[in-house]
């Protein structure tokens, strides 16, 4: 299966370090384009209006990504949507990675976090994830889902992006019984015990699971 890794507009500086070596193909997106190029990476498709692009980075784009879509800044759908949308249409499986959707403007990031939640993304909603220097959050629809720790990310968030219910989460060091909820809540810091999985389950809803680290680190443990 195929990764595609879309890189929208967002500060350079909240992209991880080593997102260059990300395998799969790439979509840049309005100003996000730019960043690959300077990076050296040969994308296959650039989506947006470019309005946060001068001319001459324009130009630079033009010359070096051969399948541009560009559209009117006036549009019903963000350049990160038509993104998606073109990931989804041209690539039946594999993960869609969104890199540069935070930092920067409060309503782009929350524009890009609840993506997903769109019911023309929603039947894909488990192959979307959005990624930067300090976190990765996942998406799952209602079932029963273990929850695997990632290296370097010492903490784990369950958030419901929409009315919930009976969450339960087991074998994390804060478990929670089946628990509803009509308005999004973010269950924040919580930690995998050792290197386990832990299960969370409901029966309607979506819910994002955030990994997150500190961006400095503390030296000792509490």
């Amino acid at each position: 299966m195929t990764t595609i890794n879309i890189m929208a507009g967002g500060p350079h500086d909240d992209l991880p370090t080593d997102w260059q070596e990300l395998p799969g193909v790439w979509i840049g997106v309005d100003r996000g384009i730019l960043h690959l190029v300077e990076a050296g990476i040969q994308p296959d498709l650039a989506v947006g209006d470019f309005d946060s692009l001068t001319l001459s980075e324009l130009r630079a784009v033009r010359e070096h990504v051969k399948k541009i879509r560009q559209v009117p800044s006036e549009k019903d759908d963000t350049d990160t949507e038509l993104a998606v949308k073109a990931a989804l249409q041209c690539f039946s499986t594999g993960n869609v990675i969104i890199l540069g959707a935070t930092g920067g403007r409060l309503d782009h990031f929350l524009s890009n976090l609840f993506l997903p939640l769109q019911s023309r993304f929603l039947p894909a909603i488990e192959r979307i994830h959005l990624l930067d220097v300090q976190n990765r959050v996942d998406y799952y629809a209602p079932g029963v889902h273990e929850i695997q720790p990632l290296p370097d990310y010492r903490y784990v968030a369950v958030v419901n992006l929409t009315p919930i219910t009976d969450l339960t989460i087991t074998g994390a060091k804060y478990p929670l019984k089946a628990w509803d909820n009509a308005s999004p809540f973010s269950w924040a810091s919580n930690e995998f015990v050792g290197t386990k999985p832990f299960t969370v389950s409901w029966t309607k809803g979506v819910v994002a699971i955030v990994y997150s680290r500190d961006r400095r680190g503390q030296k000792v443990d509490n």
